[in-house]
């Protein structure tokens, strides 16, 4: 899984209206959470609505690896026999996350204040990001990483034998570092505190008081205070994975900037720590409505509806959002090339560390395409001229990024010209039925070798 097949690629070319239910994926982060947590209990935890996009499937394998029983039921059901907190095994070989920066670092905190020792490595897009963010606060637990210069995979971990609970500020918003600190702490006698200035994505809290940890959040003058008690039995779930509203960004963007479209998804989850890019679509004055509003699994659920919206106007993203939003920005971007003015996006230099440097891989794409566009080290800013505005004609390499990969496929659809990007391969590793749902909408999406 860390090779990378021969790239495949792809030219979106202008679409007439999009119209139509958007079926899109289960949530990548929950389908990562639910596998590991799942191995960590004692008995048998049942998932549907997984994502079985390449990265997901990576976590699970990694699962097996550690002595968990993985089963694949039927599409999106799975089964999961834990081995309980502090009940991993020794992995007999490497452990390969793909091109998953989630699930590798969730992992290697699920592990390290257990006895055992592991390697990690993952596709060439993985093994160029950094680890170092996350090895730091192992280490603190009494965790030690051996791994290539700059913190990168492939990477040793070997898990503390006597764990120690930590309190650990995060210096940076990032919920998997968050994430790691608190698996790591599950095996660790006593409270571990995990401090964040931002709140992040926080479907690492919700899922573990779910399985019965004992966990509480509390807003404080220092921040978001999270405490967890270590070392309990956690239970096992019947958990039904909510649509990835990631993944969901690519349909319901592509029908605002496309003439006469009208697309439905159904089902997307709605966590408050997930949900700014609708926030902020709707501040550009896009037309997206809320339907069927309600509660699955303990995340808020909503159908979205999205309709071509010709009358968005640029705006500056307030940076306080970017947490709730980070991948979504690319795709972002695409929408602000088809509104009216500047949208400036501040407070991102997260995205200089992604599967790629999405701020750069866009800024250079959307050049090539006849948009105005201007960065900084975290910052950056997209001039749009309107509807129909973007002439396309250009290539965009996706620079072995999914996100990247889909956000230039979607600027061709509104684009006077055809778009056309390197490599669309990595688009299996989170949204595997891309092509198909988009085509089912009404998107030309053809791939070089038809």
């Amino acid at each position: 899984m860390s090779g990378h097949a021969a790239p495949i690629s792809m030219t979106s070319r202008p679409a007439g209206p999009l119209r139509g239910v958007a079926d899109v994926p289960g949530d990548k982060s929950v389908s990562h959470r639910a596998l590991i947590l799942g191995a960590l209990c004692v008995g048998e935890t049942h998932i549907t609505g997984l994502l079985e996009g390449e990265d997901v499937l990576a976590t699970a394998a990694a699962m097996r690896a550690f002595g968990a029983e993985v089963e694949r039921l039927g599409e999106g059901e799975w089964r999961v026999h834990g081995v309980g907190v502090g009940g991993f095994q020794e992995p007999e070989d490497v452990i390969d996350c793909g091109n998953a920066g989630t699930g590798a670092r969730l992992i290697m905190g699920a592990m390290a204040t257990s006895p055992i020792t592991a390697t990690f490595t993952g596709d060439a897009s993985l093994r160029s990001r950094p680890m170092a963010r996350v090895t730091e606060p192992l280490a603190l637990f009494g965790a030690r990483a051996y791994g290539r210069a700059g913190g990168r995979l492939p990477m040793t971990i070997v898990g503390a034998s006597a764990p120690v609970p930590v309190r650990y500020a995060l210096p940076v918003a990032s919920a998997q570092v968050k994430s790691a600190v608190l698996l790591a702490g599950l095996n660790a006698p006593g409270e571990t505190v995990v401090i964040e200035r931002v709140a992040t994505r926080d479907h690492t809290e919700r899922m573990l008081a779910g399985f019965g940890a004992e966990i509480r959040v509390e807003e404080t003058e220092e921040g978001r205070v999270i405490t967890l008690t270590g070392q309990p039995e956690l239970k096992p779930q019947r958990i039904a994975v909510p649509r990835d509203p990631s993944s969901a960004a690519f349909p319901v963007c592509a029908a605002l900037i496309v003439p006469g479209s009208d697309v439905l998804v159904p089902g997307i989850g709605l966590n408050p720590t997930r949900a700014g890019l609708f926030a902020t679509l709707r501040d550009m004055g896009a037309d997206l409505a809320y339907e069927n509003e309600r509660e699955e699994g303990g995340e808020p659920v909503a159908d979205l509806r999205a309709r071509y919206s010709p009358d968005m106007q640029g705006i500056e993203v307030p940076p306080e959002r970017a947490a709730s939003m980070i991948d979504e920005y690319p795709i972002l971007s695409v929408v602000a090339a088809n509104a009216t003015g500047e949208t400036v996006m501040r407070g991102v230099g997260e995205l200089r560390v992604k599967e790629s440097d999405r701020i750069d891989a866009m800024a250079r794409g959307l050049r090539a395409n006849g948009v105005e566009v201007e960065e900084g080290e975290d910052w950056w800013a997209v001039t749009g001229a309107g509807p129909g505005s973007v002439a396309g004609g250009g290539l965009a390499e996706a620079r072995l990024d999914h996100r990247i990969a889909m956000s230039f496929l979607v600027l061709g659809m509104a684009a006077q010209a055809p778009v056309r990007i390197d490599d669309g391969a990595p688009v299996a590793t989170s949204f595997p039925v891309f092509e198909p749902l988009m085509a089912g909408l009404g998107a030309q999406i053809v791939r070089a070798n038809r």
